[in-house]
């Protein structure tokens, strides 16, 4: 797999029938090792041991209702009343970031309403704030730690 810019950690690859699996941390079960998943394994890694963000408070591939069509978005972060306070949308390395990535998490937003809005593609990632009281929205530098959110 392509070496990202995330950190690299320890991450388990089984093989069953020719096909690789990662194991994902959050979901405790190995799942199909496809080149989003390489994103997802290494960034959720990043958010937990390097962003201090709660394992308790993370779930991947998290279901919800668009418009009468399920949908899922790649992670979810929660608050500690369970109400989602992040939406984290993966793609592949060589998947370039574009205004459709962007359209695509949005729409995820608009039954979730979180405030923090994360696209990475492993390469590079886009951390998007946004304040309803102001109706605006805010590019962050870098992915804050946890204790800034």
């Amino acid at each position: 797999m392509l070496e990202l810019n995330l950190p690299p950690y320890p991450f388990k690859i089984a093989n069953k029938d020719g096909k690789k699996f990662i194991f994902d941390v959050l979901r405790k079960k190995y799942v199909t090792l496809t080149p989003e998943e390489w994103v997802r394994q290494h960034f959720t890694h990043y958010l937990l041991e390097h962003k201090g963000y709660p394992w308790g408070l993370l779930a991947n591939e998290i279901q919800l209702n668009l418009n009468g069509m399920k949908r899922r978005c790649d992670t979810v972060l929660y608050n500690r009343n369970l109400t989602a306070r992040m939406i984290i949308e993966y793609k592949a390395p060589n998947v370039e970031i574009t205004q459709a990535v962007f359209d695509q998490i949005t729409r995820y937003n608009m039954v979730l309403k979180v405030e923090y809005l994360i696209v990475s593609n492993g390469i590079h990632h886009y951390c998007c704030h946004i304040d309803y009281a102001t109706h605006s929205y805010t590019f962050l530098p870098t992915v804050p730690a946890y204790e800034e959110l």
